[in-house]
């Protein structure tokens, strides 16, 4: 494996449980084999890390002494991997297919205008149910991976430019990721990735999904599904993502919009019993929109596409 298709796979751990074992076990037996495999251990408390006793020296193993969420523990790794080209973020509940980092290497070296590459995701626990075939970003700010929840079938088996590729089973150019600074650590964790694909389109990197490259996903196994956790972070970044994103044209076109989906976000919640969680993340981010609007002149002075291009890649389906 040359330097250009030599690839590291990071996986960031958090009290995964026996899902770390079967993910590290199915990256293992792919056989388009990675250089590298990394897992960061966000201190979990539960037996995960000792599951992969028995794998020996296959995998690299960085422990922190703290959680340090999703992001900032993705950076770290980034730093690692400084002898490969391109890296491959797994989330520890996400199965894959034996041939997954073939396909995306493979769309690599058939798409180089391409810089990173989503991959086309079942559920684990309904293989005929679709949990994503790319990120959707909506001009209200909202972001959804595309096909959740529905029929797999025959559906998105076409190879298509998608706004942004979920984290959870994804390949990115090493590059590229160094080029915006990597994840933005004040995510902590959800939405980081949907933030970490506007800034890459920001300065003209581009996302294909590959429907051949195909990963089993759980889902939310550490955090819970729905739970405080999950609507708080979820909410609060979604408002950090859209003001520090959005070009200065696309921003007051749409800031109204974006306000309305935030109060029917939060009164959705309230149906839910998650009202409470979910005001108090909108409050948080707006309390922080100072520092916000001082990453945002970072970011859009880096701006290199047009404000146009940027809104040809949104949704606008109400």
């Amino acid at each position: 494996m040359t330097y250009r298709d030599s690839l590291a796979v990071i996986v960031v751990n958090w009290n995964s449980g026996r899902n770390l074992k079967r993910c590290v076990e199915s990256l293992l037996a792919q056989v388009s084999r990675p250089r590298r495999i990394i897992i960061v251990d966000n201190a979990s408390e539960d037996d995960s890390l000792a599951s992969l006793d028995s794998l020996g020296c296959a995998v690299e193993i960085h422990r922190m002494e703290r959680n340090l969420g999703f992001a900032a523990a993705n950076n770290f790794a980034l730093g690692l991997a400084s002898d490969c080209a391109w890296v491959a973020l797994v989330n520890p509940d996400a199965f894959a297919a034996p041939d997954w980092l073939a396909q995306l290497l493979e769309a690599a070296r058939s798409h180089p205008e391409f810089t990173f590459f989503a991959s086309r995701m079942l559920s684990d626990a309904a293989p005929t149910l679709l949990d994503g075939a790319g990120d959707v970003y909506h001009f209200t700010g909202l972001a959804w991976r595309r096909g959740h929840g529905r029929s797999a079938g025959a559906r998105y088996l076409q190879w298509d430019e998608v706004f942004s590729a979920c984290a959870g089973a994804a390949l990115y150019h090493r590059d590229a990721l160094l080029d915006i600074g990597g994840f933005d650590e004040s995510f902590f964790c959800y939405v980081e990735d949907v933030d970490l694909g506007f800034r890459l389109r920001l300065r003209g990197h581009r996302c294909m999904y590959v429907p051949v490259a195909v990963v089993h996903h759980v889902g939310s196994a550490s955090t819970g599904k729905d739970s405080d956790l999950s609507v708080y972070y979820g909410h609060r970044n979604l408002i950090w993502a859209f003001f520090k994103n959005m070009p200065a044209l696309l921003l007051a076109a749409f800031l109204m919009p974006h306000l309305v989906a935030n109060v029917c976000a939060i009164m959705k919640h309230v149906m839910h019993g998650q009202g409470r969680i979910a005001f108090y993340a909108k409050l948080d981010a707006m309390k922080n929109l100072r520092r916000v609007f001082e990453q945002r002149k970072h970011v859009q002075k880096a701006r290199t596409v047009s404000a146009w291009r940027i809104a040809k890649m949104l949704n606008y389906r109400l």
